[in-house]
């Protein structure tokens, strides 16, 4: 297994256990993916974009780890959302963390939202982070611990336009986790949020992160560099590893100081 960076924290309490990713393919999620591997976790994420999986699973095979768990899943569909979990506990027989990942945040104006547009958009953005902690519920409450990251946005914050279904979802996000937080906190279960800024991933890049959005992102943030997936992706480690275990209902902000 390649080394974790010698820069950055080893969490001894990740190697082995049982790690979910969602959305995790690509941008954010294959950096979350790639990081949990390299710290001995094991590993499954669900996502549709097939070759982009296998490209992730291929490329830290090669790096010496052990190849994550990879599962094709439209979570806009509850039923194999659902099924996708069971496939990961017929596997390893228990989810120690979760991480909810998975989103879209297609542009779109008010004018053309229709009611099947408002519910397409929270069966990606929503929905499916309530019935994921649902899934995998009964095995935490097993082991008698876990921890759940739900994936946020500043875009509630600042507040963004242009895209006001996934603002709306991702503040719901912020209710959904203080709520689950004490929700479960007796069955020794964590939830936490992190709300990403604009964090540069190939497709922000190829859609949207124009030469005059940089300059407007750096003339907000406090920190006057891109923000990466790998920063937000050190920050769900700790969140998931035994170091935080004290640490709940809480939301963290990764943006280079926008907010």
């Amino acid at each position: 297994m390649q080394e974790v960076d010698g820069r950055f924290a080893r969490y001894p309490s990740l190697e082995g256990r049982a790690v979910v990713v969602t959305g995790g393919a690509s941008g954010i999620g294959a950096s979350i993916v790639g990081h949990f591997a390299r710290q001995g976790a094991r590993v499954a994420f669900f996502d549709v974009q097939d070759e982009a999986a296998q490209g992730l699973v291929d490329g830290l095979k090669a790096e010496g780890c052990a190849g994550p768990l990879s599962i094709h899943c439209d979570l806009t569909d509850v039923a194999a959302l659902k099924g996708a979990v069971e496939q990961v506990l017929g596997v390893w027989g228990t989810v120690d963390v979760l991480v909810n990942n998975a989103a879209n945040d297609q542009r779109h104006t008010m004018e053309e939202v229709t009611a099947e547009y408002w519910d397409e958009s929270m069966a990606v953005n929503l929905r499916p982070q309530f019935f994921m902690i649902q899934a995998v519920l009964p095995a935490m409450r097993r082991a008698g611990r876990g921890s759940i990251v739900n994936m946020s946005s500043i875009s509630w914050m600042i507040p963004s336009t242009g895209l006001p279904l996934y603002t709306t979802a991702k503040a719901a996000i912020v209710g959904l986790t203080r709520t689950m937080a004490h929700e479960l906190g007796p069955d020794n279960i964590r939830v936490n949020a992190v709300l990403p800024g604009a964090i540069a991933t190939e497709r922000q890049k190829r859609l949207w992160y124009t030469k005059e959005y940089k300059a407007e992102i750096l003339a907000s943030q406090a920190l006057k560099r891109d923000i990466q997936p790998e920063d937000v992706a050190r920050l769900v480690l700790f969140l998931a590893a035994d170091d935080s275990s004290a640490i709940t209902c809480q939301s963290y902000v990764v943006d280079g100081g926008w907010v």
